[in-house]
């Protein structure tokens, strides 16, 4: 045995002798991630699923993803199946849709709609902060992306990651991996993306507002509201029925009060096995051969672009009704209406306290939250109905 021979043939066939710089950035943006999950407590069950994901897809000749398989305009699901690796086979239900409908239903029967039901205006503030998805459409316009890609380049600013990936499957299936990489890191960096545009956008004076307690909903009220909302909405955008619908079907689970065993799983095991998959299998599209590429990078910043404009659409909608009701909306309630539930909400609650201790904002910032999350989601049906 020639033990010089067989280790030349070791090393040329280990992940060392194929490593390229290009993976050692992403796998270097990878650790950077997992810091800011681990350390710094940035949307973990988010981030350290993304950033694993993107560790692993990026170690050389591990066979563990395929972006191939995925390149192509008929997918063969069955050679997949057979002969794909681990996050090829997870990567079915990011591709298919199903992820973002069952994370819906767990989003859903984890969603109080009652601070919404009791303030209507939050309405108002979900809407405006959908302002950053159809600016950031017409920035991608001029930026050369066709109307489809465009649409679904414009979802990542409502700070709903499963949407994004619904939209993105269908419209423009090519981007569905920087697409979904950006919506999905940029939601559980929402703790450092919002709040210097939350400062810079209000007075002291604004900040410290003190809201009065909602009224109280009742049962029926927060019964109805999921069945009406389905039945309203689908027969105006009925493309948006899947995820509206799972997300309804889930806020019913939670509300009728004789489904708490479903409710529970749709909240607990489901919604944790769906995440485990979702994130580390989105974060296995990001790899160096097919990920660091110009038109990537456009859609990273656009996706980044699109979040700070809602942000700000959002502040301009809570200053408004601040001003219409002589000083009793607290405008950082109105950065809380992209879709990001709770995380966004609690970034208000947050800035309310650091300038008024004991000015508890977070329930009023849940109604804008809330309904950021209807709103992005009529918004997506909306791009559906007019690409789809």
């Amino acid at each position: 045995m020639n033990i010089g021979e067989t280790l030349r043939n070791l090393l040329d066939t280990s992940g060392f002798a194929n490593f390229t710089w290009q993976a050692g950035v992403l796998i270097v943006f990878s650790l950077v991630f997992l810091y800011l999950a681990i350390r710094k407590g940035f949307e973990p069950l988010l981030l350290v699923g993304i950033a694993f994901g993107m560790l692993l897809t990026n170690l050389p000749i591990t066979g563990i993803f395929h972006p191939e398989y995925w390149n192509v305009n008929e997918i063969d699901y069955l050679d997949i199946l057979r002969h794909g690796g681990l996050l090829d086979m997870l990567y079915i239900g990011v591709k298919t849709g199903v992820y973002p409908c069952l994370i819906f239903i767990g989003v859903g029967a984890m969603t109080d709609f009652g601070p919404m039901i009791a303030n209507p205006k939050s309405l108002i503030l979900g809407a405006a902060a959908q302002g950053g998805i159809y600016l950031v459409f017409i920035i991608a316009i001029i930026l050369g992306f066709s109307g489809e890609q465009a649409a679904s380049i414009s979802i990542i600013a409502g700070a709903d990651g499963p949407t994004a990936i619904w939209l993105t499957k269908t419209l423009a299936p090519e981007l569905l991996a920087p697409i979904a990489v950006a919506a999905y890191s940029y939601m559980a960096l929402i703790p450092l993306i919002q709040p210097p545009f939350m400062k810079l956008m209000t007075t002291k004076r604004e900040k410290m507002i003190i809201m009065l307690p909602a009224r109280e909903v009742s049962k029926t009220e927060k019964i109805i509201f999921p069945i009406m909302v389905t039945i309203v909405t689908c027969l105006i955008l009925p493309a948006v029925a899947p995820l509206l619908g799972a997300l309804m079907f889930g806020n019913l689970l939670k509300e009728t009060g004789v489904t708490a065993r479903l409710s529970d799983t749709a909240q607990n095991a489901l919604m944790n096995i769906v995440t485990l998959f979702l994130g580390i299998s989105v974060g296995a599209t990001a790899r160096a051969d097919t990920f660091l590429t110009v038109q990537t990078l456009m859609i990273v910043g656009l996706g980044l672009t699109g979040f700070i404009l809602a942000t700000i659409t959002g502040l301009l909608g809570g200053k408004l009704l601040c001003g219409l009701t002589n000083g009793k909306v607290n405008p950082l309630i109105g950065s809380a209406g992209v879709s990001a539930v709770p995380m966004a909400a609690r970034v208000s609650n947050k800035m309310g306290l650091q300038y008024r201790p004991g000015n508890y904002l977070l329930m009023h910032a849940m109604g804008p939250n809330v309904a950021g999350v209807i709103g992005s989601a009529v918004a997506a049906g909306f791009l559906m109905a007019l690409f789809g």
